[in-house]
């Protein structure tokens, strides 16, 4: 575990491809990120322009691409690969369908267990949160001691994220392999000087 993480960026929510592309281009090139998730929230069709969009922007900067549960397409548009929402429920049946070279991530809430399970399952990564307070949040929020316990025990990387601030991030750090950052940035109207006062 080193104390410096890397950044994992995640798309705004139901994003519109057009929209994105150049704020999203201009983001990556401040501060690349170690790999970039589409998130959910749009329809099929759109979802699919902003896979070809985020893939050829982040593969134009040797980024990883992953895509919130849909197995189909990231398979079609060519991305790295999964991050499934629902804890470890999906992980095999993803692994088996994308390959071994595929990343396959594991959302698993404030949950030891569930995160224990998608490791053993296979998932490349697993991510806990929220970390912070949100009003948006599913369950408790997933404390400290435990990405410092998963630190101490568990070899698969770990994600923080959910409702960061400087001061969860500074914390967490020493903790996590991956911090991951998307909402906390995505609603300010600089995103890129968001993201300069949680990450600089």
């Amino acid at each position: 575990m080193t104390d410096a993480p890397q950044l994992y960026l995640m798309t705004p929510a139901g994003a519109l491809a057009s929209a994105l592309g150049p704020l999203l281009s201009e983001v990556m090139d401040r501060f690349p990120p170690a790999c970039l998730r589409i998130r959910g929230g749009a329809e099929e069709e759109e979802l699919g322009r902003l896979a070809d969009l985020a893939r050829e922007i982040a593969h134009g900067r040797d980024v990883a691409v992953v895509i919130d549960d849909h197995v189909r397409l990231a398979q079609r548009h060519g991305l790295d690969g999964v991050h499934l929402t629902d804890g470890a429920r999906g992980v095999r049946a993803a692994r088996k369908e994308l390959g071994a070279d595929a990343i396959v991530g594991a959302f698993c809430g404030s949950s030891r267990h569930e995160g224990i399970n998608a490791a053993e399952a296979g998932a490349d990564y697993v991510s806990f949160g929220p970390v912070g307070d949100t009003a948006l949040g599913r369950g408790t929020p997933a404390p400290l001691e435990l990405f410092q316990w998963w630190s101490e025990m568990i070899e698969v990387p770990v994600v923080a994220e959910g409702a960061l601030s400087r001061e969860l991030i500074a914390g967490l750090s020493p903790v996590s392999d991956f911090i991951a950052i998307g909402p906390e940035i995505w609603g300010q109207e600089d995103p890129v000087a968001a993201l300069a006062g949680l990450w600089g």
